[in-house]
């Protein structure tokens, strides 16, 4: 057709410089025989939910409150903040200084006693400290393992039934921080897993498509697996690796929340749907229990008339907000 003659003419100049067709046949016959795992949860909030913990109940609030780190670096915090005001939550932005080594001491102590009086804490996108050192959320990483600020975070998730979240750079660090997929912050081994660089070497700004494959936790409540939504992307770093033994317990667990799937709703290894080359096409990831949930794609930056002319219909929501909100209510 002819708009496909006009993308051939646009993107092919530069195909030899800047390849966007890496090798992925192994990887995509690995996808056909595992893409059928699912994990449905049907019921309404507070009934039977998997991610209440063991450690109690949510405690019943109007308006639950929000703590949102905005670290140097920082890009999508008032999206954040504008999604979860819209789904009814509170929320305090908590800005983290680096200049001096009173600022960030200072720093720590703020975001601790913010984190101690929350439900919900949500790490946004971005490229913190310009993705230094060594790669993508390692300056959050770092961060957050202070002493005292982690133990705030496991008292929060742990002791008061606490959500946390976030979103590319926040997923990044999620996972660097081991809260996803162990619920838990740890240090990291050779066996961890991590977030790496996008198979074709650089930058990746565009829509993609994602369906639901498990929605066990608090915040995919509102979804049923199968949903398929429309959502930006913007990362360099966005392919998830670990071993087969882990990625096994995440499929049986149901921790794999989200996967980038074609125009058919099919998880698929193909650049054009799947970015970054993500292992399995996974987007999005939960702890064990639901409660920590972390995914590349930007749903706060989607909102009715922002997208125009691209050619994809079903944009996703941001409801996942709202389920986290409605959690504690």
């Amino acid at each position: 057709s002819g708009i496909d003659e006009v993308i051939n003419k646009w993107t092919k100049p530069l195909l030899e410089v800047f390849h966007t067709e890496p090798k992925i046949e192994i990887q995509e016959k690995t996808l056909e025989r595992n893409n059928k795992f699912s994990y449905a949860v049907t019921m309404q909030p507070h009934e039977g939910c998997e991610a209440k913990s063991k450690a109690g109940y949510a405690f019943r609030l109007s308006k639950p409150r929000i703590v949102i780190p905005v670290f140097p670096g920082s890009g999508s915090e008032n999206d954040v903040r504008r999604a979860f005001e819209a789904g009814g939550g509170n929320c305090t932005l908590v800005n983290v200084r680096n200049l001096n080594g009173h600022l960030i001491a200072r720093s720590f102590r703020e975001l601790a006693a913010a984190i101690k009086t929350a439900q919900i804490v949500f790490i946004p996108g971005g490229f913190s400290g310009g993705d230094e050192p060594d790669g993508s959320g390692k300056f959050i990483t770092s961060f957050f393992k202070n002493p005292e600020l982690a133990q705030e975070v496991q008292d929060l998730l742990n002791c008061r039934d606490g959500l946390i979240g976030g979103i590319c750079n926040g997923f990044q660090a999620l996972i660097k921080l081991g809260l996803i997929p162990y619920g838990e912050i740890r240090d990291a081994t050779s066996d961890s897993p991590t977030i790496a660089g996008n198979d074709i070497g650089r930058h990746q700004s565009r829509i993609v498509r994602t369906k639901v494959v498990s929605n066990k936790s608090p915040w995919l409540l509102s979804y049923d697996v199968g949903d398929i939504h429309a959502v930006a992307i913007s990362h360099g770093e966005g392919k998830f690796v670990c071993s087969e033994d882990l990625l096994r317990q995440l499929i049986e667990n149901g921790q794999i929340a989200t996967q980038y799937v074609d125009s058919k709703g099919v998880p698929t290894m193909d650049i054009e749907f799947n970015p970054n080359g993500s292992l399995m096409a996974i987007e999005g990831i939960t702890s064990p229990d639901g409660r920590v949930f972390g995914k590349m794609g930007h749903t706060e930056r989607m909102r009715r008339g922002l997208y125009k002319n691209i050619g994809v219909d079903n944009f996703g929501d941001n409801l996942m907000f709202a389920n986290a909100v409605r959690y504690f209510k």
